[in-house]
């Protein structure tokens, strides 16, 4: 696709990490690759860490995305899950960042939102709407691969990888010039 930009999108875990890449232009997204990374067979949590961070760089220097959006964690009830899926999450970045990309978070109520309309929609309806975005995913047993995606589709709506693309002096003049019409120029598939 002409003036493409490809998105990296990670739901970080450190049992399973989903991930998911799409290419999105202006008019146009498509499905590059999607899967998970599955850590539950390694006991170590350093090990797990160190191969959620091998295969985040490794997905960035195959693809050459310029952008990597992840799904922030929710607050749960127990304390050392938080942590460990906080761990998961800062290694993601931290592959990120070593290949020169910043990491964009998205809380899973505005992922929910972006891609449905709806910020309490299930990861069925969410399903749905990518299935009807990219077709029919050939493998949906792992949730987390589909909601890697859906971070990486809400980045692509929300702007991100315009802006990542872009030269610092672009970003501030096009901050200066946002409105509707720039939005509706910029997304016109998202205008009825």
């Amino acid at each position: 696709m002409k003036d493409s930009q490809i998105i990296l999108g990670i739901d970080p875990g450190t049992l399973v990490m989903g991930y998911g890449l799409i290419c999105a232009n202006k008019s146009n997204v498509s499905l590059i690759e999607m899967g998970v990374l599955q850590l539950s067979k390694y006991e170590d949590h350093a090990e797990r860490l160190k191969l959620i961070f091998n295969k985040v760089q490794s997905l960035i220097q195959l693809h050459k995305p310029v952008a990597v959006a992840i799904e922030a964690p929710f607050f749960g009830k127990n304390v050392q899950s938080m942590l460990k899926l906080g761990r998961a999450q800062g290694v993601a970045i931290a592959a990120a960042m070593v290949n020169g990309l910043n990491a964009a978070e998205y809380a899973p109520r505005k992922v929910k939102q972006s891609i449905t309309g709806r910020g309490n929609a299930t990861k069925e309806q969410v399903l749905s709407m990518l299935q009807h975005t990219f077709g029919a995913f050939d493998d949906v047993r792992f949730m987390d691969a589909t909601d890697a995606v859906a971070v990486a589709l809400c980045h692509h709506y929300q702007g991100g990888a315009i802006m990542a693309a872009m030269t610092p002096e672009k970003k501030i003049k096009s901050r200066k010039t946002t409105n509707w019409a720039t939005f509706a120029a910029m997304n016109p598939d998202r205008v009825k």
